[in-house]
């Protein structure tokens, strides 16, 4: 799919910026917009590694922030994690919208982040913002969950699980679009989040799996 063909369905302003870095959109990307991305759906994305996820969690935030229906959070599991997108992000889209990154003192509320437009945040940092009563959160309209098959981890996945939680009694008319390289239960878990389900196996370079034994490699 062109980017071209998704022209009237995204704010000028977005596309501007997109169509500087890209031509065509990845197959996940295509078929996220198929189902609803566009238009606020729930979405679970499972496809591999550097297969464009991210872009497709960019595409809902900065259509939703843009067109003013609210702010969007962007949570991932690791304070590294969440300094590396709030870097990308701040360098591609800081002229359409204020950027922020919260992965400090979970003690404080944070109220300057009232102001911002696109806040990355992990889901501990996120959680004690719940727990602070902030105001603005219920201005949310974008929640995505990068590495979303962490709810399964012993120890960061309760929270997440509890945060999710919340989030969908809190906001129950905000987009939520989950991503992941590898998830067991899909299904199930798109079933709970009330999305559907986006799968593609297409990734930049092909992966060859094989078994190594004496010196060689059998490729199968």
């Amino acid at each position: 799919m062109e980017l071209k063909s998704v022209k009237e369905t995204i704010p000028k302003e977005l596309y501007g910026i997109l169509e500087k870095e890209i031509t065509k959109l990845r197959p996940a990307q295509e078929k996220s917009i198929k189902k609803g991305l566009l238009n606020g759906k729930n979405l679970l994305v499972c496809t591999p590694t550097a297969s464009g996820k991210t872009l497709i969690a960019e595409l809902a935030m900065l259509k939703s922030i843009i067109e003013g229906k609210g702010k969007a959070i962007y949570i991932v599991p690791l304070k590294a994690l969440a300094s590396e997108k709030f870097k990308d992000f701040k360098r591609r889209y800081s002229q359409v919208a204020k950027i922020a990154l919260t992965i400090g003192d979970i003690d404080s509320s944070d109220p300057y982040l009232a102001e911002y437009d696109l806040i990355v945040t992990t889901s501990e940092k996120f959680d004690s913002l719940i727990r602070h009563h902030t105001p603005w959160l219920t201005s949310i309209a974008t929640i995505v969950v990068d590495e979303i098959h962490l709810l399964n981890d012993h120890e960061r996945g309760p929270t997440l699980e509890i945060l999710l939680t919340i989030l969908k009694q809190l906001l129950k008319n905000a987009q939520i679009i989950g991503l992941s390289a590898t998830i067991g239960n899909a299904e199930e878990l798109a079933e709970w989040l009330n999305a559907d389900l986006v799968v593609d196996e297409w990734r930049p370079v092909k992966l060859h799996k094989g078994i190594y034994l004496d010196g060689e490699i059998e490729f199968y």
